[in-house]
């Protein structure tokens, strides 16, 4: 079994209170989740107004597959051009 672990870190503009941050961050964990089947949840800098931290993990057989969808996901974050990507960190775990 693999599983893929990925981070996103987006820098959010025009952010100027949480209740913004969070418009955009859940519309961004939304399509996530719903484009490719994973779990997906803001997991950190829950206090900052324009930075947003997403995470997300897959699960599969094939090392390969698993970390062809994890570039298909921060590339698929990154087009979503609602917030910019500032960086990404992604591991995979064989058990």
């Amino acid at each position: 079994m693999v599983i893929g672990l990925g981070i996103i870190v987006f820098r959010l503009h025009d952010c100027h209170s949480l209740k913004a941050k969070r418009s955009v961050t859940q519309k961004i964990v939304h399509q996530i989740r719903n484009h490719f089947n994973a779990s997906v949840a803001e997991v950190g800098a829950n206090d900052q107004h324009g930075r947003a931290e997403i995470g997300f993990a897959l699960v599969g057989n094939d090392r390969q597959v698993i970390n062809a969808k994890i570039d298909k996901v921060f590339n698929f974050a990154e087009d979503l051009g609602v917030a910019e990507v500032i960086d990404t960190e992604m591991e995979l775990i064989n058990i």
